[in-house]
């Protein structure tokens, strides 16, 4: 009994490490986990890609080939960002129908009566909204030769949070028919959060620009840009169904690039026209004539969501929205700024490279209006560009304290004066100068440029000389009249400023930012990154390390920068290894196009999202024990047993290097701490393993010398 009550410890002490320990899967904050999607996409194939890598060798089905930094960034992290932004906008239903969006009604309000019904297959009910949303849907479809796909919710702007667990089984057909993907309305926590709506406006983006920015034919091959070919008619912005260009590079992607620019337009005219707050109420900015000096009208951190059923066959419809939280925060804006510039960049019609020769043709007039400076009226260009300007003028004023040189987390209004809090963290203190910077980029030559710039230079200055401390760290934050908050530092903290001083550095090419960015870097690196674990710790010197999608969104952006502008090479290893270790498994589920067909079939321990219960998103929290963990190390090193292949579908090789072992066996056990098998070994130090008679699924071999165990390794059976 004494003996296999050791036993069971041990198993359950070592198996421990198998996997990182997911804390809570039941929550989805949107801000946060489309925060880890941009950037897990910026960290995805434009990563590899700018390491040297040639996509045209990543195959989803070959791991780690041709190798594990390729496999990692060039398809697993690129598709996860792509799993998270499908969900937000047109899967999960976690946020307001598109049916009900600014531009869809005012069209559908130009319609004749006749019209209802006409897009619904005869389905009058006094809405003409619907049909206006189908005509559009199937125009957008035709401009890139693809079928829509069937049950959607495509959404204008995005609630805060939800629960990912679906109360329904994935359907195998889920790729095309989204039905069985929706969550649970009930467990929506109906509120629109700024930074929700932005990181969300981000990403769609992300990957409109990267969709949008060529053209392809019937038999879906690719054509560039080139100022000549064009979808359209001669002469026209009208598409000419005979000339075999499409938009998008190729049907897919065409098809989905129209649909989230379409999203993205909507959800900026409803921020402009309908959650400006001054104060008192909600109401409309007008972005051609905004000046905070005449009254300041900003976006508040939330505002609750009332909604009404207008008829069982339709989505619910907005019927009211209130203010609960009227304060400003700098996480917020910033995530709708670097949404809106980066919407600006791509409908900029003054920008002729040949991506933007592609996007010109989808800003024309057909699909989407064309710039003010072509057609004399307001287009998407303009509302991105006007609405940029106004929250970066919101920024400076609301949240920029001229005295202390730094921006600060919070802020209000009291009457019509601001109120400005007195913190600001390392996290928003990075990541505003990311947006600054891009700031400055897009309005070079006008006067924001400057006073972006200006901003910029003091709060780069101010972290350098206020946040870091004489170790080469940076703490969390620092209260104005107070001085630095001596807490525990955070690896959030030092990655964030890490992006933020790269970013401020490529502005202005000042040699200091680049060396605080680089100093951030390496505290980073040699404080928090334990080498034999492959893995961070979250605080330093806490053997505990909690994660969750915001801090591996800042860790990802923070060693992708030190990699591509502080030429740390080693960075991209580092990133790579911590991925494999913490965000492949906080992944709930996956699909095929990150080498999933079914079950488990890439053996990485993360489930098929078909006949599963569970959204292809992140945990909200997980944790990683350091002490344990070591134990389990120090045993595998003692051993250095390997098992090849690993799944096993009919035999292996089990070998381990230690020439003073003796009286050697091998167990496996169960997954539930059975001994199911003895194997032989005569003291050989490598032996061939059948599998015959286990079944599938996860075992652990064990080595054990004159009955001590000596390593454990985890394998699956796959036959």
């Amino acid at each position: 009994m004494k003996t296999l009550l050791t036993f069971s410890f041990l198993f359950i002490l070592l198996s421990v490490n198998a996997q990182l320990v997911i804390k809570n899967d039941t929550l989805f904050r949107t801000a946060d986990q489309m925060l880890l999607a941009n950037e897990l996409f910026e960290s995805g194939e434009p990563f590899a890609e700018a390491l040297g890598y040639n996509l045209d060798d990543l195959d989803p089905m070959l791991p780690n080939s041709p190798d594990s930094v390729s496999y990692a960034t060039g398809i697993e992290g690129y598709e996860y960002s792509r799993y998270l932004l499908g969900n937000v906008v047109s899967r999960s239903g976690i946020g307001l129908h598109m049916m009900w969006s600014p531009r869809i009604g005012q069209m559908a309000a130009m319609e004749p009566d006749t019209f209802d019904g006409k897009f619904t297959g005869g389905m009058v009910n006094g809405y003409k909204e619907d049909d206006e949303l189908m005509m559009m849907i199937h125009h957008l479809g035709m401009l890139a030769n693809q079928m829509p796909f069937q049950n959607p919710f495509p959404q204008f702007a995005e609630f805060e949070s939800g629960n990912p667990q679906l109360s329904q089984t994935v359907a195998p057909d889920f790729a095309m028919n989204f039905s069985t993907l929706r969550w649970n309305r009930r467990q929506f926590s109906k509120v629109l959060n700024p930074a929700a709506m932005g990181q969300s406006l981000w990403k769609q983006y992300f990957w409109a620009q990267d969709m949008l920015g060529a053209f392809h034919d019937s038999l879906d091959a690719t054509i560039d840009a080139d100022g000549v070919i064009s979808p359209d008619s001669a002469g026209s912005p009208k598409f000419d169904p005979n000339n075999n260009v499409f938009y998008g590079g190729n049907n897919l992607d065409g098809f989905i690039g129209q649909v989230l620019t379409a999203e993205g337009i909507n959800k900026i005219i409803f921020l402009l026209n309908n959650l400006a707050y001054n104060g008192t109420d909600l109401g409309m900015v007008d972005a051609a004539t905004y000046n905070p000096e005449n009254g300041i009208q900003y976006f508040p951190h939330k505002i609750a969501v009332t909604e009404e059923i207008v008829d069982t066959m339709l989505p619910p419809k907005l019927s009211s929205l209130t203010v609960t939280d009227a304060n400003s925060h700098i996480f917020d804006q910033v995530s709708l700024l670097l949404g809106t510039l980066a919407f600006k960049n791509m409908m900029d019609p003054s920008v002729n490279d040949p991506a933007h020769l592609a996007y010109h043709e989808v800003f024309d007039g057909d699909p989407f209006p064309a710039a003010m400076s072509q057609s004399g009226m307001m287009g998407p260009y303009d509302i991105m560009a006007g609405s940029s300007m106004v929250l970066v003028h919101n920024l400076l004023a609301m949240h920029f304290d001229n005295a202390a040189g730094t921006f600060v987390d919070v802020s209000g209004l009291n009457g019509a004066e601001v109120d400005r809090g007195n913190e600001i963290s390392a996290v928003n203190a990075g990541y505003v100068l990311l947006a600054l910077a891009k700031a400055a980029n897009e309005f070079a030559g006008m006067p924001l440029a400057q006073m972006a710039t200006d901003a910029l230079n003091a709060q780069a200055n101010f972290v350098l000389t206020q946040l870091k401390d004489d170790n080469g760290g940076y703490y969390n934050s620092y209260i104005i009249d107070s001085g630095a908050a001596i807490t525990t530092k955070k690896a959030e903290s030092q990655a964030a400023i890490a992006r933020g001083l790269y970013a401020a550095y490529q502005l202005t090419n000042n040699a200091d930012y680049l060396a605080g960015a680089d100093a951030a870097y390496l505290f980073l690196t040699d404080n928090f990154y334990v080498p034999q674990e492959k893995i961070f710790r979250t605080e330093q010197g806490d053997n505990t390390a909690m994660y969750n999608p915001k801090n591996l969104a800042i860790l990802a952006g923070g060693l992708r920068e030190a990699a591509l502008v502080g030429n740390h090479p080693e960075a991209a290893s580092i990133y790579t290894r911590f991925f494999t270790k913490v965000y492949n498994p906080m992944l709930l589920a996956e699909a095929e196009a990150s080498g999933e067909t079914g079950n488990d079939s890439d053996g990485d321990n993360i489930p098929y999202v078909a006949d599963g219960n569970v959204a292809t998103v992140f945990a909200a929290e997980s944790e990683y024990n350091f002490t344990v963990a070591s134990i389990n190390d120090r045993l595998q090193q003692q051993a250095d047993l390997s098992i090849y292949p690993n799944p096993v579908q009919s035999q292996a090789t089990i070998s381990f290097n230690r020439k003073d072992f003796t009286n050697t066996s091998i167990s496996v056990v169960n997954i539930v701490g059975q001994k199911v098998q003895n194997i032989k070994t005569n003291n050989y130090r490598k032996i061939t393993w059948n599998v015959h008679d286990l079944n599938e699924g996860i075992y652990f071999v064990w080595l054990e010398s004159n009955g001590k165990p000596v390593a454990v390794k985890k394998i699956i059976i796959s036959k």
